[in-house]
């Protein structure tokens, strides 16, 4: 890719693996803007040659303010010791701004609007970072990596620049530092109670026509139960946007949680608009045979997630949506202990026709943005280099997972043991520690990305097995650049979401059987007097304009 080769030359600075603070008084000539050309008073903690796989540590004593996403299943607590060893190791105290997790993008927005936002703003899903870009209140992160040699090293090894070239703005910078993934790592699938299956001679299915045949097998021997009954559509706007997800994926296309309106055909060469696609159509209709044929529960659509668990324990349906965490804790514990010789696994994902395949864009996860008032602060060099030693070095990725060797875990002949009487995620339930809970490791804001050798080494058996298989999947296509501008960027909002309620509300009465699909063609055609043709054009405008401008 072009671009990705521009990139390199343009970090070229970082191409030793480190930065030496002499060098830093005229960099950024090219990149940097404003009073970003002089970093040379902004040294304050800084230290003089920071390089990959070293330990930063601040001289003097440092303390930096943190958004804290704080999760009600292991609240924020002063007293963990991920705090005390930070600050012990890197001579950085963090302080956190704790906000519920339910409320977290509503008060980051408001904190930010207000001028209030606290220097570091991790958990940060792209695309969530556009919408701070206009007033300047997130800094261009893409023009300050060269102060981080952890980060440039991981995009080198792993080849990621054409995903960072994805999430750059019409400027062709970027405002969010993503965590950095070796290999793609996925997240849900189907599970099915594979005693019922052995009991009845049926295998587990690899595809989706298999699915629908085991569906079938099952409803012919229970007629009175639908075999699949599904979760988490209550919590989002689309209807069982787990499975669509990664339904979605065996077509192609993105749909579920991870639906966009506009997406790229790379037969077409051009952005299309997902929810009118043939693929998408094609997901519609599998979903649509599966409720019309009393395969999968109507109520999949709008019950909340313990309705669809308890009809799973209460033997009422035998395959529902997992993640490898759900599968063990929920699922498998509680069936062994209501139902005798119970067995569930999770599946692969199916494949469909689009074969063996896993959505393009995914080893980026959620990430930091910066506070364009870290600019201003003498201390600017030496945050840039914690951020990148807690978030992106081996050793800050490690700690910030599994704690402190010898005190929460050990590690011999390439394994990583939790300590005695410490659990994690329900991994000893008769333990007195949690390390979470506890300790506050593996803590969602500081614990992402890496490594495939650290990202799996949490794995339990099962999602082992899942992630595994998974890994060999082709990536699709990633998207290429196609950032807006800020007029187009204000002009698209307004046409988003009036379009993507449409598909929403359109693939549910589809599904339901509330619309028939010979009504196909009339829905794009609502589509399209919703604006759907502007929309993409919009964007393949865009995708022209930064290809010219940029290479």
């Amino acid at each position: 890719m072009k671009n990705a080769g521009q990139l390199s030359r343009r970090q070229i600075l970082a191409a030793a693996g480190f930065i030496g603070l002499a060098g830093l008084t005229g960099c950024g000539s090219g990149d940097d803007g404003g009073d970003s050309k002089d970093l040379s008073k902004k040294q304050n903690g800084a230290m003089k040659e920071y390089r990959s796989g070293q330990q930063f540590k601040a001289a003097p004593p440092l303390s930096f303010s943190v958004l804290h996403n704080n999760n009600p299943v292991y609240p924020m607590k002063n007293s963990w010791l991920f705090w005390k060893e930070l600050t012990k190791r890197t001579g950085v105290t963090l302080k956190p701004i704790a906000v519920p997790l339910s409320d977290y993008e509503k008060k980051r927005s408001v904190l930010i609007g207000a001028g209030d936002a606290p220097l570091l703003i991790p958990k940060t899903y792209h695309p969530s970072e556009v919408a701070f870009v206009s007033s300047g209140a997130i800094l261009p992160v893409s023009d300050y990596v060269h102060l981080m040699p952890n980060f440039q090293a991981k995009v080198r090894k792993w080849k990621l620049e054409p995903e960072l070239d994805s999430i750059r703005q019409s400027d062709g910078k970027y405002y969010l530092l993503p965590g950095l993934h070796e290999k793609v790592k996925s997240g849900y699938s189907l599970a099915l109670r594979t005693d019922v299956l052995d009991k009845h001679g049926l295998s587990l299915p690899t595809s989706w026509d298999e699915v629908y045949d085991v569906l079938k097998a099952l409803r012919a021997e229970y007629p009175d139960r639908y075999p699949f009954s599904d979760r988490w559509s209550t919590n989002t706007p689309y209807p069982v946007g787990a499975l669509m997800s990664y339904l979605g994926q065996a077509y192609g296309v993105r749909a579920g949680w991870t639906y966009d309106n506009v997406s790229y055909d790379s037969t077409a060469g051009k952005f299309v608009f997902t929810g009118a696609t043939d693929g998408y159509r094609q997901l519609v209709e599998y979903l649509r045979k599966l409720v019309a044929e009393k395969l999968m529960d109507p109520e999949s659509f709008t019950q909340t997630d313990d309705d669809a668990v308890q009809k799973l324990l209460g033997e009422k349906s035998f395959a529902i949506s997992a993640n490898p965490q759900e599968l063990v804790q929920n699922y498998r514990y509680n069936l062994e202990k209501q139902v005798k010789g119970s067995k569930i696994e999770m599946v692969p994902v199916p494949l469909g026709p689009a074969g063996p395949v896993v959505l393009g864009g995914a080893r980026l996860e959620n990430g930091v943005m910066v506070s364009s008032k870290a600019l201003k602060s003498d201390t600017f060099v030496a945050l840039m280099q914690f951020v990148d030693w807690l978030w992106y070095s081996d050793e800050g990725q490690r700690f910030s997972k599994w704690g402190v060797q010898g005190v929460t875990y050990t590690y011999t002949g390439g394994k990583y043991e939790l300590a005695d009487g410490i659990s994690l995620m329900g991994s000893d339930p008769d333990a007195p520690k949690d390390l979470q809970k506890d300790y506050g490791f593996f803590n969602g804001v500081f614990t992402y990305g890496g490594s495939w050798d650290l990202v799996s080494s949490s794995f339990g058996p099962d999602e082992k097995t899942f992630q595994d298989a998974m890994a060999q999947r082709e990536q699709l296509p990633i998207d290429p650049a196609h950032p807006l501008q800020s007029v187009e960027q204000e002009q698209a909002s307004l046409w988003d979401t009036p379009l993507r309620d449409h598909v929403t509300q359109n693939t549910l009465k589809f599904v339901l059987g509330k619309r028939p699909l010979s009504e196909w063609d009339d829905y794009v055609a609502e589509l399209k007097a919703k604006n759907m043709g502007r929309l993409v054009d919009l964007h393949n405008k865009a995708r022209e304009r930064f290809k010219k401008e940029n290479g």
